[in-house]
């Protein structure tokens, strides 16, 4: 064991998650078998909330995060070589709420009886707190959608609320208490009496303690992650849905976190219209921008309008959006995440992600797994992130999965916006644990013809390389150390040259969705000195010759 890199781990942990983690193991509570309360009359119809992707596609096999089985109930809730996220997907019950899940009633009927019979209460992966808590919410979600939970389903349902009530999540933080205080307000809501009454206090408790703390002033979740922000945006206006169905009133302080939510998932949306995949994020695991934007105006909320400007600086949560003529930049200037729970930061500190002309380029690796294996641990890296290794090191130190010891801080963060030419200049302390006690420090110029990128290292070092990982689509060519060019799926072409440092590709994989990879190239650009620096230049693309 490292015991130099377990302390700088443990040291950022709250007291509450180190007792909570002591409570959680010690004291399993015995379910509460009462009879359920009653449920509560709805004040008005549910609105259609976002369909989520088809899971169930026949009564025994299921598909979640592109991975597909043919499954052996009831052994197959639990089965230990499947793995642990899959597991979790296949007790959320997400397919309730899928496209199209009006024709499959009886099937979903069928599989909630299933599950009743053969998941004892508090036993097995079902009964974890992050399961049960977005299960609660999908059972609930289906009845307001037109269905009916017969009487042991409801009665289920109460002893899964009873239970989550005794088992939150207070070890852990973050969007896992999250969703454990939406469930409670989902029980709350749709059950009647002060039994009910207990949980919905409880969740609104959490709420009005974490939306403050969960959600910073400009608008982004504080994990910094895109995916995570997105679940996030979607539960508020769940949330806001759920309380006009029942005729309860929306707080202001709901609204106001949505607003600015929104405009923060603008901001870190390509021109494809998908998410840039900082930190641990993947397509196909939040509901899309487009289609939250979409719920939220059909709960009327106002239209948040375009993004303007050529740098938009999302300055609590450290990411900016820069803007010249076809070309976007995002810009990761931001601290892994917050210290007491940094479980999805990657090493990823001066990274970006660059798309031209509406075509992703230049791009973030991306997220295929949370087993904790060594591609997990490749993936968390810093050489699967657009910035600057040293010494072989990772810009802050990622390990176990989840974990994060000594960790980079960005400083010295300076922006200029001219007019169509943007400079982005920052610097962080990630890699001042090693010998030399070097700092990494980059300047980014974004004009409607060009990004230069330039890197500069301040202290003693042995070996330092800058990569840029670029789209799967885009086939990159160098003509020499020094020079090369890029061509877009559609044929065109962009160019690259080298101020300083030596390049050569080198072959890669990028991971858009949990268990896919797909081949990629990636230009190294080797320091020779103190400074690296790379240009390249896309205005006009150059059409095929």
């Amino acid at each position: 064991m490292d015991i130099q890199r377990l302390f700088h781990t443990v040291r950022y942990l709250r007291l509450q998650q180190l007792t909570g983690r002591i409570v959680h193991r010690l004291h399993q509570p015995r379910p509460d078998l009462r009879p359920a309360p009653a449920h509560r009359r709805v004040a008005a119809p549910w609105t259609p909330a976002v369909s989520r992707a088809v899971s169930m596609l026949a009564p025994d096999r299921f598909r979640f995060l592109n991975s597909e089985h043919t499954l052996c109930f009831p052994a197959a809730w639990n089965d230990p070589a499947l793995p642990k996220l899959w597991l979790y997907n296949l007790h959320y019950f997400d397919d309730l709420n899928a496209e199209g899940a009006d024709a499959h009633r009886d099937r979903h009927a069928a599989l909630i009886a299933r599950w009743i019979a053969e998941n004892p209460p508090g036993a097995g992966n079902g009964w974890e707190p992050y399961p049960l808590s977005l299960r609660i919410v999908n059972w609930i979600k289906w009845v307001l959608a037109g269905n009916e939970l017969p009487p042991d389903a409801l009665h289920s349902l109460a002893i899964q609320a009873r239970f989550l009530r005794k088992r939150l999540e207070y070890h852990l933080l973050g969007n896992h208490l999250w969703a454990n205080a939406k469930a409670l307000v989902f029980a709350g809501l749709f059950c009647d009496g002060p039994e009910a009454d207990g949980w919905l206090d409880k969740g609104l408790e959490i709420l009005a303690r974490e939306i403050p703390e969960q959600i910073l002033p400009d608008g982004g979740h504080f994990e910094r992650s895109p995916m995570y922000h997105a679940i996030i945006l979607d539960d508020l206006l769940d949330l806001v849905n759920l309380s006009r169905t029942f005729g309860r009133e929306v707080p202001a302080v709901w609204l106001d976190a949505i607003a600015r939510m929104r405009r923060w998932l603008v901001a870190l949306t390509h021109p494809d219209g998908r998410i840039a995949l900082f930190n641990d994020a993947a397509f196909g695991v939040a509901p899309e921008p487009a289609a939250l934007e979409a719920y939220a105006e059909r709960l009327g909320l106002p239209d948040m309008g375009p993004i303007s400007g050529g740098a938009v600086r999302l300055g609590d949560t450290g990411y900016l959006r820069v803007k010249a003529g076809h070309a976007v930049a995002f810009l990761d200037v931001a601290p892994v995440g917050p210290d007491y729970i940094p479980g999805h930061a990657h090493a990823d500190t001066l990274g970006f992600e660059l798309s031209l002309s509406g075509r992703r380029v230049i791009v973030d690796s991306g997220t295929s797994t949370y087993e904790k294996n060594v591609e997990r641990q490749r993936q968390r890296g810093t050489a699967a992130h657009n910035t600057v290794t040293i010494d072989g090191a990772d810009s802050s130190e990622v390990w176990g999965g989840f974990r994060v010891a000594r960790r980079a801080r960005p400083f010295d963060l300076r922006v200029e916006d001219n007019s169509g030419d943007v400079f982005v200049s920052c610097a962080h302390d990630g890699y001042r644990r090693l010998p030399g006690r070097p700092v990494h420090r980059r300047d980014w110029r974004l004009t409607a013809d060009a990004l230069q990128v330039c890197d500069r290292i301040e202290g003693a070092f042995q070996h330092a390389v800058a990569r840029y990982h670029f789209h799967p689509d885009v086939t990159v060519e160098l003509d020499d150390p020094t020079c090369g060019r890029g061509t877009l799926a559609d044929g065109r072409h962009f160019y690259f040259r080298v101020g300083k440092g030596v390049a050569t590709l080198a072959n890669t994989t990028y991971h858009p969705e949990f268990n896919v990879s797909i081949a990629n190239q990636c230009l190294e650009l080797t320091f020779a000195g103190p400074e690296a620096c790379v240009v390249f230049e896309f205005q006009p693309l150059a059409a095929s010759r």
